[in-house]
């Protein structure tokens, strides 16, 4: 069986996850016996952007694969209405200031859709651009600035924070530091759950942490002279790992907790294990860890020859829910599609149970959970 990927046809084997094979029914064509080359009658353009390029490319990588996997496997079932899907990459690193050009590169290959942007400092910038140039966002942002865009299914800052602040209220500590990177997620998300503390009598202190330094010993040492009884890092994992490692070093006995942001396993091989398992994190498990992923973890070993991450699942369940919604629609059509994605109820994705809310695009359940690191090197539900 044949597919096409970013514009060149590839040979795949077929996959049906046990949590998929309901849509695939839904998409064959009836024709999936024939090469997929033979039913081309056009492709429909799904750009995944993402910071494939960069300090967070590990994250991007994973998310770029997802979305692939899921291609293959309904291009190989005979696409969406006749016609291929075809994924192109669209990488912004990361940075706000690419977020103009990602719509632009995504414009120009004809894209209908988009899987991304993952960093909310970029989507609060291109997600209106995208809805202007009538291009559907399946968005992977978490800033509640970018609700409203398209549909995401992933959680957003308003459904991890509870976990957080549930978590860290219950762990008894009187005194809480934040190291904040400022970038648009980052930000937002420690603002929420500092307020949730505060309101339940933990005193909460700020420190702004810049991206890409190559130690924050002057922030650790700043925020450790206060004795709070812990130091919270709300980062990317560039900068958290390096927060991890130094953190141990120094003040081993202070509690850390990392955000979300920071659960990827790159996060384990730049702190190094000790360092990460000196840490509590809010987050999603990898996909390895999620019970309704288990296909989709087969499928990906089997696909890219290595384990999948946290954020790959969740831009394969983007396509797939995508693609369902065309189906359904009859249509690409941005108003038709925009009706159809967010009219998605209990689809059964890698990621559990997908139902949106119709107003702000956001999904009803998510896979939030208080992680640990294992002996391993792998995020899994803390005990």
């Amino acid at each position: 069986m044949c597919s096409i990927i970013e514009g060149k046809i590839v040979k795949l084997t077929v996959f049906k996850p046990a949590g998929i094979v309901a849509l695939a029914s839904i998409l064959a064509v009836g024709v999936s016996v024939l090469p997929a080359q033979a039913i081309h009658t056009g492709d429909i353009v799904i750009a995944l952007e993402a910071p494939l390029t960069g300090d967070q490319s590990n994250n991007g990588k994973d998310q770029l694969r997802g979305a692939q996997l899921a291609a293959m496997q309904i291009n190989a079932n005979g696409g969406v209405l006749g016609k291929m899907i075809k994924i192109v990459r669209v990488d912004d690193q990361a940075n706000p200031d690419k977020a103009k050009a990602a719509v632009t590169a995504a414009k120009k290959a004809g894209a209908d859709i988009v899987v991304g942007p993952y960093n909310s400092g970029v989507g609060v910038i291109n997600l209106p651009i995208y809805v202007k140039n009538k291009i559907f966002p399946m968005r992977m942002t978490s800033s509640l600035e970018t609700q409203g865009y398209g549909a995401t299914t992933q959680p957003m800052n308003s459904q991890i924070s509870p976990a957080e602040i549930d978590y860290i209220s219950s762990t008894g500590v009187k005194s809480v530091v934040m190291l904040v990177d400022p970038s648009d997620y980052t930000s937002s998300i420690a603002t929420q759950t500092a307020a949730g503390l505060t309101a339940n009598g933990i005193s909460v202190t700020r420190i702004s942490v810049p991206e890409g330094n190559a130690s924050y010993a002057a922030q650790i040492t700043q925020a450790l002279a206060s004795s709070p009884g812990m130091i919270y890092s709300s980062t990317y994992y560039p900068e958290g790992s390096i927060i991890a490692r130094e953190l141990l070093a120094t003040a081993p006995t202070t509690a850390c907790f990392m955000g979300l942001a920071n659960v990827d396993p790159a996060f384990v091989t730049g702190a190094g294990l000790p360092a990460a398992q000196n840490c509590t994190f809010s987050g999603v498990p990898a996909a390895p860890q999620l019970p309704s992923a288990k296909a989709y973890t087969k499928a990906y070993v089997k696909e890219f020859k290595k384990q999948p991450g946290v954020w790959g699942a969740f831009t394969y369940d983007s396509v797939y829910v995508v693609a369902a919604a065309i189906k359904k629609a009859g249509t690409t059509n941005y108003n038709a599609l925009k009706t159809a994605v967010l009219a998605t109820e209990n689809f059964k994705g890698a990621t559990g149970s997908i139902t949106f809310k119709k107003k702000t695009g956001n999904r009803t359940e998510v896979p939030v959970e208080i992680l640990k690191v294992n002996n391993r090197g792998t995020f899994v539900v803390a005990q």
